[in-house]
C-alpha cells in the first residue's frame, strides 16, 4: 500500500532531539510562501554561497562537467559550473513551495507539450513509468505535471523521521501515492493496475542490478529497474523532460520509448541514459551536478573526483 499523510504523524517525532528539525522546517515553509520572485532572488544568492563554501560539491560538479563536455572549453565550463549553482539556490525554494506553498501564481506560467501521449496510454489503461533525470526542477514539475495526471513518485527515504514525515506529507498533498526504493512490490502493483509513475534512475546506486553504460561517453553505473519495471509491469517507457525558463516551466512528454523492454537489460538502460542525457544537453544549467556520478568505474571505484585526480 501507499503511504498517507498520516502514517508517520507519531507522538515520538515531538521528542526534543526532533525540534532543531522542526525549526529548519518552520522557516522552509515560511520561505515556501514568499513571492516567486523574491524567492528565485535569495535562491540566487543561496547559491553563489553554496559555490564558494560547499567546496567538495563544487568539486564533484567541476569533475562532472569537465568529464561530460571535453569538447568545452574552461570558460564555458565554468559560466555552467556557476549557472548551476545558480539553479541549485532557487531549487531550494521550488522544493519548498512544491511540498508547501501555493502554485497559483505559476499555473499560468506552465507549457505541457506530448499530453495526447498520456491520454492514448491511459485510454489503454496501461501503465506508465515517466522517466527523467535529477534536475532542479522536478518536484515542482512533478506538482505542476499532477494538475494534468495522476502521478506518483518513488523516493529514497530520509533517515531524520521527522524530515521523512514532512517531506512525505507535502509530496501527498499532490502526488496520488509514494514508494520508496524498496517498496518493489507495490510499485509493480501500481504500474500493473494502469498507474502513472515518475522515476528517475540516473544516479549511482550501489546494488547487483546495476551495469555501466554510457553516459555522455563515459562508463556509468546505472540501475536496470527501468527495463526490470516494463518487463514485470508491461507498462510503457515515457521520457519526461523539465526545464525552467526565467519564471516560466515547459514539461515536455515524449513518445513511449518503441520496442521496449527487450530481452537486453544492457542495451534498454543504455537506451534509457542516452534519453536522459539529451534532456540533460537541454538545460545543463539545471542539473544535479554535485552528484558523484561517476565515482565507481568497471575497473574500481574511480579517483575522479580525488583533489587533483
Amino acid at each position: 500500500m501507499a503511504d498517507t499523510p498520516t502514517t508517520a504523524t507519531r507522538p515520538s517525532l515531538w521528542h526534543p532531539r526532533h525540534w532543531p528539525t522542526f525549526a529548519w522546517l518552520a522557516l522552509a515553509v515560511l520561505g515556501a510562501r514568499l513571492p516567486w520572485t523574491l524567492q528565485r532572488a535569495i535562491g540566487r544568492g543561496i547559491g553563489w554561497l553554496a559555490l564558494h563554501l560547499a567546496r567538495s560539491r563544487r568539486h564533484a560538479a567541476e569533475v562532472n562537467i569537465r568529464l561530460c563536455f571535453p569538447e568545452q572549453d574552461a570558460a564555458w565550463r565554468q559560466r555552467l559550473l556557476r549557472d548551476s549553482f545558480d539553479a541549485l539556490g532557487v531549487g531550494i525554494f521550488e522544493f519548498a513551495r512544491a511540498w508547501w506553498g501555493s502554485i497559483d501564481p505559476i499555473r499560468p506560467q506552465v507549457e505541457v507539450e506530448g499530453l495526447e501521449h498520456l491520454q492514448a496510454l491511459k485510454a489503454q489503461g496501461r501503465g506508465v513509468l515517466l522517466v527523467s533525470g535529477h534536475f532542479m526542477t522536478l518536484e515542482m514539475c512533478g506538482r505542476l505535471l499532477c494538475d494534468h495526471a495522476p502521478l506518483a513518485g518513488m523516493y529514497r527515504r530520509y533517515r531524520n523521521p521527522v524530515m521523512e514525515w514532512a517531506v512525505k506529507r507535502g509530496r501527498l498533498r499532490y502526488a496520488a501515492a509514494m514508494f520508496a526504493n524498496e517498496d518493489i512490490r507495490a510499485t509493480v502493483r501500481h504500474l500493473k493496475k494502469g498507474g502513472f509513475l515518475w522515476y528517475a534512475p540516473d544516479q549511482d546506486m550501489r546494488g547487483k542490478d546495476s551495469v555501466f553504460v554510457p553516459f555522455f561517453g563515459m562508463p556509468a553505473s546505472t540501475i536496470t529497474a527501468t527495463h526490470q519495471f516494463a518487463r514485470l509491469t508491461g507498462c510503457a517507457v515515457v521520457p519526461y523532460f523539465h526545464r525552467r525558463e526565467g519564471g516560466r516551466y515547459l514539461l515536455k512528454i515524449a513518445a513511449p520509448l518503441p520496442d521496449f523492454p527487450t530481452e537486453d537489460a544492457v542495451a534498454d538502460t543504455a537506451r534509457v541514459n542516452t534519453a536522459i542525457e539529451a534532456m540533460v544537453r537541454e538545460a545543463p544549467d539545471q542539473y544535479l551536478w554535485i552528484h558523484r556520478r561517476f565515482k565507481r568505474q568497471p575497473e574500481g571505484r574511480s579517483r575522479f573526483y580525488a583533489r587533483g585526480g
